[in-house]
Order: structure tokens, then C-alpha cells, then sequence
């Protein structure tokens, strides 16, 4: 587990209401200094003001201040294991208490609303990965899913082709499905 010390120190500046989506912003924006191609990161979510309370060595290395506004904050883990399915991945996850939340950013091919329309019928998976690759309308994105235990969630999702932090499209139902796994993570 890393220390979580390379995420941005400043969040202020981004449009986010709830901590949730400030942690979801905040770890897009750390994503997005490491730049594009990369694996699937995971990061657990902890609450700050528990952080400061139960370890104050720790959250003075992550740079907590007694006075900061309650919050997430975010914290990598270890590499995903090469080669494994990001749901088996998933399937094998047991947050401790102390984690609040969870979060994941990965890199996928989007494509646009009504794309369906032309997708082969009765093609295996591989050659509708191929079809999505080779679409002339697709889109490259980073997702960053973040859930609570309690079943908030929260998507930053950014085009390749529109990489900056004003671009960065937010709400909990974007990719309803990677929320899902995640959560599950939680039961």
C-alpha cells in the first residue's frame, strides 16, 4: 500500500459537493499526472477525521492537518495482480472496517449512444473487442468509480480526447456496473 502521498494537495478547485465526489476528483486528477495506457489502480477510502484521530503519525505523513474539513481520503494499494479479470480481481477483496469506501480508475474504449445498432450478432467476446477497437466513433476514457459501504457512488469520467480537469464528467450512474462490482467488494 502506497502512502498516498502523490495525490494533488489541493482539491479546493475542483467542483465537487460531497466528499465522495471530491475523493473521486481528487484521485482523477492524481490519475491524470501519471498520464494514459496504464493498468486499473485501486484505492481504499478512509475517513480523514478517523485517520487523524487513530493514527496521527499517518496522517501527518499524508499531510492531514488537525484543521482540514472532514473528508475522504484516499489511499493506493498494491498492484492488481498481471493478467488476472478485474471482476475475479474484485471477487477476491476484503476491505477492513476502518476502509469507508473504495475506488477504482481504469482505462476502457467507449462508444457512442446507438453504436449498438451495428455490433455483429453472435460474436464471441473477442471479436466484439476487436469491433469496439476498430470503431470508427470510439472513444477513449478513464473511469474513476468510488463507492461507500453505505451504497454511495460516484463516477469521474474523463475523455482521452478531452484531457483536462473542466472536462472531467461527473454523476453515480455512469458505469452502473463497475459501481456494482464494487460495492460488492463491501458484502
Amino acid at each position: 500500500m502506497s502512502d498516498g502521498s502523490n495525490l494533488p494537495d489541493d482539491v479546493s478547485t475542483l467542483p465537487a459537493g460531497s466528499p465522495l465526489t471530491r475523493a473521486a476528483l481528487e484521485i482523477d486528477e492524481y490519475a491524470a499526472t501519471l498520464g494514459w495506457d496504464l493498468p486499473a489502480r485501486l484505492f481504499a477510502l478512509v475517513d480523514s477525521a478517523a485517520l487523524r484521530k487513530a493514527d496521527p503519525r499517518v496522517a501527518e505523513q499524508l499531510g492531514l492537518a488537525d484543521g482540514d474539513q472532514p473528508g475522504l481520503t484516499p489511499v493506493e494499494q498494491d498492484e492488481l495482480p498481471a493478467g488476472m479479470e478485474l471482476d475475479k480481481f474484485l471477487g477476491t477483496i476484503a476491505w477492513p472496517a476502518a476502509v469507508a469506501g473504495c475506488a477504482l480508475v481504469v482505462e476502457r474504449l467507449m462508444l457512442p449512444p446507438g453504436a449498438e445498432q451495428s455490433r455483429p450478432r453472435n460474436a464471441s467476446d473477442a471479436q466484439l473487442a476487436e469491433w469496439v477497437a476498430n470503431h470508427p466513433k470510439r472513444e477513449e476514457v478513464r473511469i474513476t468509480a468510488a463507492v461507500l459501504r453505505d451504497g454511495s457512488k460516484e463516477i469521474a469520467l474523463r475523455l482521452r480526447s478531452k484531457d483536462t480537469a473542466r472536462e472531467v464528467l461527473t454523476g453515480p450512474d455512469l458505469v452502473p456496473g463497475l459501481t456494482e462490482a464494487l460495492l460488492a467488494t463491501f458484502a
